[in-house]
């Protein structure tokens, strides 16, 4: 007690809002500064990023006190109090509203210094946020004012920015994100990191159509077609979000949570005995079940449905929802990297080292190897694969891999052409054939066939879609804007997503347009979070839509190395869906026992729907890696009407639908606090409209959202 000394005390802060940002009593008003956003105040850093600061709770990194003595409850998730062996302030200086120091205390040494007015005025503004004495804790719950001094300590040090000293005083630091969402930092820089974020995340752009189309018995040249399409779409819905939706710098695309219910309809018996056209045919009947579940999307976010679902979405249930995501293809991956062993290894071997062993290393400011690692790791093994081609190491003579197996005679062929397939880069001629202009257009597979029993399946899965952009929506926002979203934001954003998608149905792309996932990882490693930058990349892609040779070069991709990137791109899936649980307190029995209990179920109900009734060999003419996707010609239920039989055993049968009623049962049943469970607290609308950084955050643009600001649950 003889070393302690009190906090200097200093000049209350003047009524709010402060006379730095409401102006002085003469008219001029202060100069205007960049709003802080969540990462900034608080120090946060993505996991994904190899810069996390973030301790082994998943919680955002306090100091670390200076005496030992603080413990950490591995079963209630919190840090132990520590501050009882802590010499008290005196109560006075808390009673008179005086701030303690104790988030600078980091800083400069032993003693605490007085913060600057401007710093003083924005701390109480950030902690404040218009929200009944509230500020926002490390999952954007609020911090009251009125808690016992020691606890609201230890909660401050993370809701108030972080300073670094320079010359002359302290200044807020500006960390991990170097432009944030309405930062321009200027058009040549804006049109490099546009580049830079879809390259970033190309590989989601271009794997599900080269999974899809051969599938459906489509042609290269139709996969150069869809390659295309999507594209487009892509970069459309993208600017239609940046503007009209959650208006978060978040690329839209094809969803991989779209993919297992476009596989099964895709397998489904009513298409076995399709002799001719089942690419087209096929793809009707997906583009009538995405209009219809996309019309249901746009609904539910436009009318104010989402806000009752949003109140059973949390990290324990958007967590194992979305790791089932990536799980659910275990089957495909390796079995068709296994195909071609020495390309599909060495594919999967460059990527996991660039995004792993090199993702520190940085060449002229910026870490090349992490942000590219899916472009760079399939250039080196596309450029590998074509020296052995020209080499003539799979060359065997006598062979050609454009006569079916059936009709060869040869077994020495029979042995080797499947080799050559799978192995050469030659096999495509895609690129040749595919014309320098291509405009996509609408309703150009033809006119879209309406089944409700596929678009029943399909509502479903827009359900799913809809979780999974409610985590990237948080996350996002955390890292880029200075407040998460209203609940009106995020059906606003939900709504969007439903047009993107009757968007997508209409010019055919085989699956929804959604936020992708990957998006956090994207902002986390580019530290890009300006929409600008977004916003221009999906222009330039919309352009390169339109260009055919494009499409012909991706669509000419050896299947193999397709493959190997799915392997890598659906464990980045189910890792960024688990990551979600940083936001809950992960050290607690409660949600460790619901998070492994869905992720368990998710993979074995599925696999016994899968199994049941299945005959060995019975059908040969589906892929081994396809069977889970015929359910419904084997499955347990077996009413009198088969569209009902065929709902049920196909949504059974999907992974991510069984983690989700399994985990949001539990977390909505089983008794827990509002910080164990990690709620989702989305900003008030009230509070919302009288923060000026959050309204330009989220406003609609070109006036539009004074149009619908008495729609409270999508406005603002």
């Amino acid at each position: 007690m003889a070393d302690y000394r009190p906090p200097q005390r200093r000049a209350r802060p003047g009524p709010w809002p402060p006379a730095a940002e409401a102006g002085t009593a003469a008219g001029a008003p202060a100069p205007a500064r960049a709003p802080l956003s969540w990462a900034k105040r608080t120090g946060f850093k993505g996991r994904v990023s190899g810069e996390s600061n973030a301790s082994n709770s998943g919680q955002i990194a306090l100091p670390k006190p200076k005496e030992p003595g603080s413990g950490l409850d591995l079963e209630a998730g919190r840090r132990g109090d520590a501050a009882s062996a802590l010499p008290s302030p005196p109560v006075a200086a808390a009673a008179n509203g005086e701030p303690d120091n104790m988030a600078g205390g980091g800083v400069g040494g032993g003693g605490a210094a007085p913060l600057p007015a401007d710093q003083t005025a924005r701390s109480r503004r950030d902690s404040d946020g218009g929200n009944k004495n509230a500020g926002l804790g490390a999952n954007g719950q609020a911090v009251r004012s009125d808690q016992p001094l020691r606890q609201r300590r230890e909660q401050e040090t993370a809701t108030l920015p972080q300073l670094e000293e320079e010359e002359g005083g302290f200044s807020l630091r500006r960390v991990h994100i170097k432009y944030e969402l309405r930062d321009s930092p200027g058009l040549v820089p804006i049109f490099f990191y546009g580049i830079q974020h879809y390259l970033s995340i190309m590989g989601s752009l271009i794997l599900i159509p080269l999974v899809i189309v051969p599938a459906m018995g489509g042609t290269h040249e139709d996969i150069s077609a869809v390659v295309s399409t999507v594209f487009f779409i892509s970069g459309v819905t993208t600017l239609l979000h940046t503007f009209f939706g959650t208006r978060l710098p978040l690329i839209q695309g094809p969803s991989f949570v779209y993919l297992a219910p476009a596989l099964a309809i895709i397998n489904s018996p009513d298409f076995q005995g399709l002799n001719e056209n089942n690419f087209k045919h096929i793809m009707k009947e997906l583009q009538g079940a995405l209009i219809i579940s996309s019309a249901f999307q746009a609904i539910m976010g436009y009318t104010g449905m989402m806000s009752l679902l949003l109140r059973l979405i949390n990290p324990v249930v958007v967590s194992p929802t979305i790791a089932a995501v990536g799980l659910s293809f275990f089957s495909y991956g390796f079995t068709q990297v296994g195909n071609c062993l020495e390309i599909g290894m060495v594919q999967i071997l460059l990527v996991v080292v660039f995004s792993l062993y090199l993702r520190k290393i940085r060449i002229f400011g910026h870490r090349i190897f992490l942000i590219y690692a899916v472009p760079l790791g399939l250039g080196i093994t596309w450029a590998i694969a074509f020296l052995l081609t020209a080499s003539g190491v799979y060359s065997y003579g006598g062979c050609d891999i454009h006569i079916p197996a059936s009709n060869t005679l040869s077994e020495y062929c029979r042995k080797h052409v499947p080799r050559m397939k799978h192995c050469r880069v030659d096999t495509s001629h895609a690129l040749r054939s595919s014309p320098w202009f291509r405009l996509p257009y609408p309703l150009q597979w033809g006119t879209p066939v309406f089944n409700w029993k596929m678009a029943i399946v399909m509502c479903v899965t827009s359900i799913i879609a809809t979780v999974d952009s409610v985590g990237t929506y948080h996350a996002s926002s955390l890292l880029v804007a200075s407040r998460p979203p209203t609940a009106g934001v995020l059906s606003r954003g939900i709504g969007m997503e439903g047009i993107s998608s009757i968007f997508a149905g209409l010019w055919g792309t085989g699956v929804g347009s959604t936020t992708l996932t990957e998006n956090v990882h994207t902002i986390a490693v580019t530290k890009m979070g300006s929409r600008r930058a977004v916003e221009l990349g999906a222009v330039m892609l919309i352009l390169l839509s339109f260009v055919g040779k494009v499409g012909g070069f991706i669509a000419s991709i050896p299947d193999v190395m397709v493959a190997g990137l799915l392997c890598f791109m659906w464990a980045m899936l189910a890792a960024l869906g688990l990551s979600n649980l940083r936001y809950s307190e992960t050290g607690s029995s409660r949600n460790n026992i619901i998070v492994g209990l869905s992720l368990f179920f998710s993979l074995s109900v599925p696999a016994y729907f899968q199994q049941y009734g299945l005959v060995p060999d019975a059908n040969s003419s589906v892929p081994s890696y396809f069977q889970p996707y015929i359910v419904v010609s084997h499955g347990p239920f077996h009413t009198g009407y088969k569209g009902i039989n065929f709902v049920l055993n196909t949504l059974f049968s999907f992974n991510m639908v069984i983690a989700f009623l399994v985990a949001v049962v539990l977390d909505n049943t089983v008794p827990g606090s509002r910080q164990e469970r990690g709620v989702y607290v989305w900003s008030e609308l009230e509070a919302a409209r009288r923060e000026p950084a959050v309204t330009r955050d989220y406003e609609l643009p070109f006036k539009v959202g004074k149009i619908f600001r008495w729609v409270k649950w999508v406005g603002l």
